[in-house]
């Protein structure tokens, strides 16, 4: 574990629901291979240790690619080994070797598959969705993307995702048809660059300690550990991530 970021230069989240839980806020993009695979992770690290009612977890936006079109330009092998330098049958290979780690978590990941888009819009609708107190869209969003291969710009697919979470109808419709919530998603970014994060997941665990990356459900669950007892020094903890560049492999 290396040096923490000192809770004074750390973007305070929000306030906690209640003074007695815990607060666990992370940055993510659902374009972000291991910000599913470290989400699913972070809720079973908070179950292991029986935290499930002392811990509230917070989702903030992080676009991996904000000028991403919003039309889907090519299968995401093609795209994966341009980005990398790769040929198609390495690319394939990285792209497995991912694929496993979501399914060793019970995920049916499909990432070979996805078809990338502007998730701007997904975005949006999260942060409606928290206005209402609904983390529901949230994980239908994951779902939708990595599992069922859905097009995450499409309004109709928004739609259903929406209805399926059991946000409001009216509302959601308002939000696609402007720009609301899209200074708040903005802000989000500005928060985490300012805090030097330039890949995602990024968690800050009660405003003192972080784990930066996607990390073992061990690890994570002894961050968590130590800060809801607070009686071990500070630390953070380093794992894979994505970045405006590409994943780490």
């Amino acid at each position: 574990m290396g040096d923490s970021i000192p809770e004074s230069e750390t973007a305070q989240p929000g306030a906690r629901e209640e003074e007695t839980d815990m607060k666990v806020t992370y940055w993510s993009d659902y374009a972000c291979p291991y910000c599913y695979i470290g989400e699913t992770r972070l809720k079973r690290a908070i179950a292991s240790l029986g935290l499930e009612d002392d811990v509230v977890v917070e989702m903030r936006a992080f676009e991996l690619n904000p000028d991403a079109p919003r039309e889907v330009v090519g299968p995401t092998l093609d795209r994966f080994a341009a980005k990398y330098g790769l040929t198609r049958d390495a690319a394939a290979e990285r792209i497995e070797g991912i694929s496993r780690m979501g399914r060793d978590e019970g995920i049916e990941f499909n990432y070979a598959t996805t078809l990338n888009t502007n998730m701007l819009d997904a975005h949006r609708l999260t942060k409606l969705a928290h206005s209402l107190g609904n983390t529901r869209f949230e994980g239908l969003c994951y779902e939708a993307y990595f599992v069922k291969n859905e097009v995450m710009a499409d309004h109709g697919v928004l739609r259903r995702l929406a209805a399926e979470a059991g946000l409001p109808g009216a509302d959601v419709e308002r939000v696609l048809a402007s720009d609301e919530y899209e200074d708040e998603v903005r802000a989000d970014e500005r928060d985490a660059y300012a805090m030097g994060v330039h890949a995602v997941p990024f968690f800050v665990v009660d405003g003192k300690y972080t784990i930066a990356g996607c990390y073992p459900t061990e690890e994570m669950a002894r961050v968590l550990e130590r800060a809801h007892g607070e009686s071990l020094a500070e630390g953070a903890a380093q794992g894979m991530s994505c970045g405006p560049e590409g994943c780490a492999l």
